[in-house]
């Protein structure tokens, strides 16, 4: 069985592990695109970006994986928004 044969299976891991692990990270989408997997979504941090591409690479090994993981700035700003 190739790695392309257990893909299905091989994200739903994935996604339990990025559930129950300490990153607890459920806005995560997961789709398998042909034979490549794409990871798209919101992150908190950098370091959360990280910790999930590398859990990722060895669920997923073997397989074609693409990601659009944006990190969201949730500090405070340090300047006023200008309107026009």
């Amino acid at each position: 069985m190739s790695a392309a044969d257990t893909a299905e299976y091989r994200i739903a891991h994935l996604r339990d592990r990025l559930a129950s692990e300490d990153i607890a990270e459920l806005g995560i989408r997961i789709e398998q695109r042909g034979a490549g997997i794409v990871l798209y979504g919101t992150v908190a941090s950098a370091d959360c970006r990280a910790e999930i591409l590398r859990i990722a690479r060895e669920e997923l090994a073997g397989l074609p994986l693409h990601e659009d993981l944006v990190v969201v700035r949730a500090d405070a700003p340090d300047h006023p928004e200008e309107l026009s």
